[in-house]
């Protein structure tokens, strides 16, 4: 679904009760924002996201800029709060292909620019594919790049707070470009590492291997490197798998999974029977 489709006429106002830079001050600047709803009907689960409706560009004419964020807390709310919502928001720049000027991304420098006790417009909650499965006894294979750890961070909580007893694997591959990078898992922030210790999860973390130099995350040699449990998991028929993060990840990942495969047709008709067994989910963005 493209974002015009998205039905925006019921916005609600949010109001901000936390604002944290999540990485470090010599890298690109990631904010957890808490955010406090005052609206009885708004319901949420894990994988959903909000519509932020943030102030347009009038030199372009738009009174109005939508973005879509995936919710980071879980069902029960920021830190048990029902009424309380986070975000993950990464300060973005865009460069004009033209000129070449760069530009601040409206919404994500709006977001970031908050303080405690301003107000903003939201709209959803919305999308019911990206969701963790109901049974306690499944698997989970979790892949993420940049931002999209914050759907995780939701599943996780809901896992291992809210419901307690998950007895299925959970196995968390995410990347960032340098390890100050790695949201809920850096020293700014090590909200993850308070589930290293229980006995099905497990995460595996990949960085550039020159980060100074735009490379890409590494994730096949991190991949490479856990093969035969990220493929164990795969054949499981038990194993939800969920991507998210930019779109170029997916095809990273078809690539690893085929060499581990041993060949791209095998690969495609395994994902193809993933996929119609509705254990396939990915919230990609450009």
């Amino acid at each position: 679904m493209k974002l015009a489709e998205y039905d925006i006429s019921h916005p609600f106002t949010a109001t901000v009760t936390k604002s944290d830079r999540i990485t470090h001050s010599n890298t690109a600047e990631v904010r957890h924002i808490n955010l406090s709803i005052r609206n009885e009907s708004f319901r949420f689960i894990e994988g959903q996201s909000v519509a932020v409706i943030a102030p347009g560009s009038k030199e372009f004419g738009n009174e109005q800029h939508v973005r879509l964020y995936s919710i980071a807390s879980s069902r029960e709310g920021e830190a048990n709060h029902p009424d309380e919502i986070s975000l993950c928001v990464r300060r973005c720049f865009y460069i004009d292909p033209i000129s070449g000027e760069r530009f601040p991304g409206v919404a994500s420098n709006y977001l970031c620019n908050l303080k405690p006790g301003d107000q903003i417009s939201l709209a959803g909650p919305y999308g019911r594919q990206f969701v963790p499965p109901r049974d306690s006894s499944a698997n989970l294979l979790m892949i993420g790049i940049g931002t999209g750890i914050a759907p995780f961070r939701a599943f996780i909580k809901y896992m291992y707070e809210d419901r307690k007893e998950w007895t299925g694997k959970v196995r968390l591959f995410y990347g960032a470009r340098t390890g100050m990078d790695l949201l809920y898992q850096n020293e700014q922030n090590r909200d993850l590492a308070n589930y290293y210790d229980q006995e099905t999860f497990k995460a595996f973390e990949a960085v550039s291997p020159r980060p100074h130099f735009d490379e890409p995350v590494d994730f096949d040699r991190t991949l490479a490197d856990n093969v035969d449990e990220a493929w164990t998991m795969i054949q499981d028929p038990k194993t939800h798998v969920y991507i998210s993060g930019i779109s170029a990840l997916e095809e990273s990942l078809d690539k690893a999974f085929a060499k581990a495969a041993g060949s791209t047709e095998q690969w495609e008709a395994k994902k193809a029977e993933i996929v119609a067994d509705g254990r396939w989910s990915t919230l990609l963005y450009e």
